[in-house]
């Protein structure tokens, strides 16, 4: 199992906590009855945002396999690799 360094996701959780930013201008558009293409235009933007803080999770701990000294075993990289193909 990989556990993530919290000193290491300090970037992703800044992404998320723009991200959350975003969603609440999404809300706001809406709410006042916006133009489409804003909303969605948001709405593109906060999905990307999401998709590159997850990336940057699955990439922080598969750097913590490979840097350690046992290496990344078949759970591990199973592990992985299935994260990563959900955000895929």
């Amino acid at each position: 199992m990989v556990t993530l360094d919290p000193d290491d996701m300090t970037p992703v959780i800044n992404r998320l906590r723009r991200a959350q930013g975003q969603i609440g201008g999404v809300i706001r558009l809406i709410e006042e009855g916006r133009d489409c293409k804003e909303v969605v235009t948001q709405l593109a933007a906060v999905n990307r945002a999401l998709d590159r803080a997850g990336f940057a999770v699955v990439s922080s701990g598969m750097r913590q396999c490979l840097a350690s000294p046992e290496g990344m075993d078949a759970e591990d990289l199973a592990a992985m690799e299935k994260l990563f193909l959900t955000l895929a």
